[in-house]
């Protein structure tokens, strides 16, 4: 994919808006120094090139009882186009799974589960992840806390 040129109001409107994503049209004016329409029109610009997806909420993991972290390795039997298609396929099912990139190196995936507790997780892996055809081993890790956490991107 080719990146865009943005120029320093829509670098301004970004960084404001991975912020704060439900701010008003008036105030994202005020905040980044350009009129209001000028910001609705630049939005639906980086909407329409794909910059800006949907606007979500983040919530609190703890407080909904999915505090436990695992970061979880993934070695493939074969590295076959369709078993890779139907695994891929298989982690977008799981709504435990937030996260899964496709790596270099020894291990093929790593995915990042959410759940409530060591027994939630055991589960998913037992039941889920190591009886899926195409999976030959795992590594989990566990997050102890969390140092960083952003989805903030640099601009």
């Amino acid at each position: 994919m080719n990146s865009i040129q943005l120029d320093a109001i829509d670098r301004r409107i970004l960084k404001v808006l991975q912020r704060r994503g439900d701010i008003s049209h008036a105030a994202l004016a005020e905040e980044v120094g350009a009129s209001s329409a000028s910001c609705w029109r630049r939005i639906k610009a980086l909407e329409e090139a794909g910059v800006l997806g949907p606007t979500v909420r983040l919530l609190d993991p703890d407080r909904i009882g999915r505090g436990l972290n695992v970061f979880c390795q993934v070695r493939m039997k074969s590295h076959d186009p369709i078993a890779r298609r139907d695994f891929e396929r298989f982690v977008q099912t799981h709504e435990e799974v937030l996260e899964c990139y496709s790596m270099s190196g020894e291990w093929d995936y790593l995915i990042r589960v959410v759940v409530k507790d060591v027994r939630d997780y055991e589960q998913l892996l037992m039941q889920a992840i190591l009886t899926h055809e195409a999976v030959a081993n795992s590594s989990s890790h566990f997050a102890l806390k969390s140092v960083k956490y952003t989805t903030e991107l640099p601009l």
